[in-house]
């Protein structure tokens, strides 16, 4: 049935009556790809939590509803990211202030970050990038989606007034360009590597000394593993996809739990979008990006894990004799090239002055003079420059698109295999066929065992072992990185030495490496640069398997046992060891122990809390906040190899290690600092956990479940500790965008969500805080994905939006 749009006027607005829609069957136009001319209009459909369905009759006109809804509901955030991409921070903040927002890098400072992004743009990397033909450069369906939300952030902007108090005064909201779009895209695929250390390339000169490896750094190995943590602080995730072969109705299933930020630009923003006959996908995306970046349609369903790739990689270069500012390559010198970069600055007097710093580039990439806390200096006889293939193309949203129109698992592979464009993620997906999928397909350097053993410096043969950062001779013409047949950029892994996992009864992934996607099958086979194998796996890993598996026994499975999991909030560390530590607790001579500080600590009132606890993060849970504050406590005290009685073994790695070596003095010790902290803090030992790990939300206290990574709880949350204020008292990051998705044949999938923060970050929005409150009471949104569904919608309004 058709239904002709009918228009009002309201404030601007051309309105639809909510009775009306676009209709399921309307034609497509003639090319899709073809670019809109001026006056780009959409029409936008909200129905419940204000999800936004976005129809547009080409990827311009898509795009412009994209970018106009993102700035109806994150006008502020979205500004504040294209503030970091002019590289102004520092004119409006000072250039020593943090920035608050590491979702486009992790620059320790705001003059750090403007370096950054002024060094891009004066270099025009992204606008060559741009003008490069795909697939290296992004196709014109991407481009058209960046052109169109430009003008739909833009449009938004000049008809509306803006009401977050964040923002609302501000002198930086201002409208932006296609290329600022482009910027975004290009600067979130870069987190795993150059964006992820910027500090080490925006300043860098010659040190004195002629060391050739990272000195200062007692333990390189350790320096290295620990970057893995840097790269993927605030986000994670978890996701798993079930065969047809365990589930009731012979048709895949997919559980979605991404761990990300609940503050700033890497938030989630749901939608569905529609070019009727072209593309119709729904799901979420980060702030900023035109096209849904997990989500589902009608025949597939994928999500997305931070991978244990190492996206970048390191050459130690020499210096030629007598000019730190050349370097060899098969002998002969090579002059670096100097980019000056400058900066306005505000000073602590609100005068602005210009700041220039050095960058050096060399012909493999920028100088770096250290990696987080792994300092790589600059001597008179060696210098390192940083290696990421990421920064030289513009795939990602093309990846993200081809996803979205993926009708299957093969389909999705195929879409992989001609992208390559992910540049830090796993990717997880069913179909309504029941195919399964795991792959760690994404970009990374072309550094084989082979080429690491052969050519790895002294810290390289350290750092490649201990966390895949390779550390390679860029003298010798025989270390360069090498090409792939099927890789579509040179020196990096072509798609068949991705590690994939098909048609697993489950395929699982928390964020460590593909070796136990599924227990009973084993992925092995890759090189150390995309993980480890045959090591310890996280207790999040240990206890998703144990219960993704028990499930896949089961068979039988439906969307809501996907719901079941996603809240059940067990805490594998309780299942492993509270038992254990309740006992230990009731034998400390006297029901007392030392704390750090060295005070006696009566901790009697623990031993019941722990043993009476239900061993889950519920809000409701008793113990739950007394264990976990333990737990953090004995994790600080009590190295790895000291912890367990039970060491890891290869041949089980689900189950151990296990059995809690309660009799190291850093037990006692750590349990004596929890209760002490807890009593301080006015909290009794059995406290539920949701009184003291909340949200305030417009003065309404709002309880969350969940537990952190090291307490290994699926549905993982991260707050901060804030005492005087009675607990948790603000959640850092944690389960964001969730979906779980099923197939019934019908061809409208069977799809719960809950994005856990809301669609606005504005406090005067409807969407601040409904679906946290969902969340909060273990519910989920039923998606309206079909054209039935969002006309039956309670609360469904209408809006074409247009850019003049």
């Amino acid at each position: 049935m058709r239904h002709r749009l009918r228009a009002l006027t309201v404030g601007g607005l051309a309105l639809l009556t909510a009775a009306t829609a676009l209709p399921a069957s309307a034609a497509a136009p003639d090319r899709t790809d073809r670019p809109s001319g001026g006056g780009l209009s959409a029409v936008i459909r909200y129905t419940e939590y204000g999800i936004p369905h976005i129809t547009g009759k080409d990827y311009a006109q898509l795009g412009f509803g994209q970018g106009w809804a993102q700035a109806a509901d994150q006008v502020c955030t979205l500004a504040d990211g294209f503030l970091t991409l002019r590289g102004e921070r520092s004119r409006h903040f000072g250039g020593d202030a943090t920035p608050p927002d590491r979702s486009l890098s992790s620059a320790a400072t705001n003059l750090s970050s403007d370096l950054y992004f002024r060094g891009l743009r004066d270099a025009r990397t992204v606008e060559k990038l741009l003008d490069r033909p795909a697939p290296i450069g992004p196709s014109r369906q991407a481009k058209e989606l960046m052109r169109g939300w430009a003008a739909g952030y833009n449009a938004w902007l000049r008809q509306n007034r803006i009401t977050d108090p964040a923002c609302r005064t501000s002198g930086w909201v201002r409208p932006v360009t296609a290329l600022d779009v482009a910027e975004r895209s290009y600067a979130m695929a870069q987190l795993a590597g150059r964006g992820a250390f910027p500090d080490g390339t925006t300043d860098t000169r010659p040190q004195d000394g002629s060391a050739s490896r990272a000195a200062g750094t007692p333990d390189p190995a350790k320096a290295s593993r620990e970057l893995f943590d840097h790269r993927g602080k605030g986000m994670g995730s978890n996701a798993v996809a079930f065969s047809g072969s365990t589930t009731a109705g012979g048709r895949g299933l997919l559980l979605g739990n991404p761990h990300y930020p609940w503050q700033g630009g890497a938030r989630f923003w749901q939608s569905q979008m529609t070019i009727p006959g072209e593309l119709n996908v729904m799901g979420s995306t980060l702030l900023g990006l035109p096209v849904v970046a997990i989500g589902h349609n009608a025949d597939m369903a994928w999500s997305h894990t931070v991978s244990t790739g190492m996206a970048m990689s390191l050459y130690e270069l020499k210096t030629a004799p007598g000019d730190p500012y050349s370097y060899l390559v098969d002998g002969k010198p090579e002059r670096m090239t100097e980019r000056a970069v400058t900066v306005p600055v505000r000073g602590k007097d609100g005068r602005t002055t210009d700041v220039t710093r050095t960058q050096w580039w060399t012909r493999f990439g920028p100088v770096t003079t250290r990696l987080d806390d792994m300092p790589l200096p600059w001597t008179a006889g060696s210098v390192y420059t940083l290696v990421d293939p990421n920064v030289t193309n513009l795939r990602m949203t093309d990846a993200f698109l081809a996803l979205g129109k993926a009708r299957g698992v093969p389909d999705v592979q195929d879409a992989l295999r001609r992208t390559q464009g992910l540049p830090w993620v796993n990717t997880i997906a069913a179909d309504s066929r029941g195919h399964s999928l795991y792959t760690q397909s994404q970009v990374l350097p072309r550094v084989t065992d082979e080429l690491a053993k052969r050519c790895s410096t002294p810290l390289g043969r350290q750092t490649f072992p201990a966390s895949g950062l390779a550390v390679l001779d860029g003298s010798r013409p025989d270390c360069a990185l090498g090409d792939d047949p099927d890789a579509l950029q040179p020196g990096t892994f072509g798609p068949a030495a991705m590690p994939t996992l098909v048609d697993a009864p489950y395929a699982e992934n928390s964020n460590d490496s593909p070796w136990l996607a599924n227990a009973d099958r084993p992925v092995t086979g890759y090189p150390r640069i995309f993980g480890d194998i045959e090591t310890a796996r996280s207790l999040r890993t240990r206890g998703a398997v144990e219960d993704v598996a028990a499930m896949a026994k089961r068979g039988k499975l439906k969307v809501a046992d996907l719901e079941r999991q996603q809240f059940a909030n067990r805490v594998p560390a309780g299942d492993l060891a509270a038992t254990d530590v309740a006992k230990a607790c009731a034998a400390l001579p006297g029901g007392k122990a030392t704390g750090s500080d060295g005070k006696s600590v009566d901790v009697s009132a623990a031993c019941d809390a722990l043993a009476r606890w239900d061993r889950t993060a519920r809000a409701g849970s008793k113990g739950a906040l007394l264990f976990d504050r333990f737990w953090r406590a004995l994790l600080r005290t009590v190295p790895e190899q000291r912890l367990w009685r039970v060491p890891f073994s290869a041949a089980a790695p689900v189950t151990t290690p296990n059995t809690l070596n309660t009799s190291d003095p850093g037990f006692a010790k750590a349990l004596a600092d929890a209760v002490g902290e807890l009593r301080a803090a006015g909290i009794a030992m059995d406290a539920p956990l949701g009184e003291h790990q909340f949200v305030v939300r417009n003065g309404k206290r709002i309880p969350i479940s969940g537990g952190t990574h090291p307490l290994g709880v699926w549905n993982m949350i991260e707050a901060r500790w804030d005492a005087p204020r009675g607990g948790y008292t603000e959640v850092v990051h944690g389960s964001s965008y969730i979906q779980a998705v099923g197939f019934d044949g019908s061809g409208c999938p069977v799809a719960r969500t809950l994005l856990t923060y809301g669609q606005s970050s504005n406090p005067r929005s409807p969407h601040y805080s409904d679906q946290t409150e969902l969340f909060s009471a273990g519910r989920m949104v039923t998606s309206r994905f079909c054209e039935k569904d969002v006309l039956a919608s309670p609360k469904l309004k209408v809006v074409r939006v247009r850019e003049h």
